[in-house]
């Protein structure tokens, strides 16, 4: 974990929404941007939209920011 993003926003799922992990522990699920912010917020991490695409911040598995629900 040291090496990568502390924040890692996994791929959607089937009934919606992403699950969030920050340094490893699981965060919550988010189902739009401002869920994610509000996690950041919590963890007490940048939040600003640069931030959102910063690779070293966030790594976005399985779509980036504007991807929220999986496609059926």
């Amino acid at each position: 974990m040291a090496d990568g993003a502390p924040v890692v926003v996994h791929p959607p799922m089937t009934e919606g929404g992403r699950r969030v992990t920050i340094r490893g522990e699981c965060a919550g699920t988010a189902y739009h941007l401002l869920d994610l912010i509000e996690f950041l917020q919590r963890a007490d991490l940048p939040e600003t939209d640069t931030a959102i695409d910063d690779p070293e911040l966030i790594d976005w598995l399985g779509g980036g920011p504007d991807v929220w629900n999986a496609e059926r």
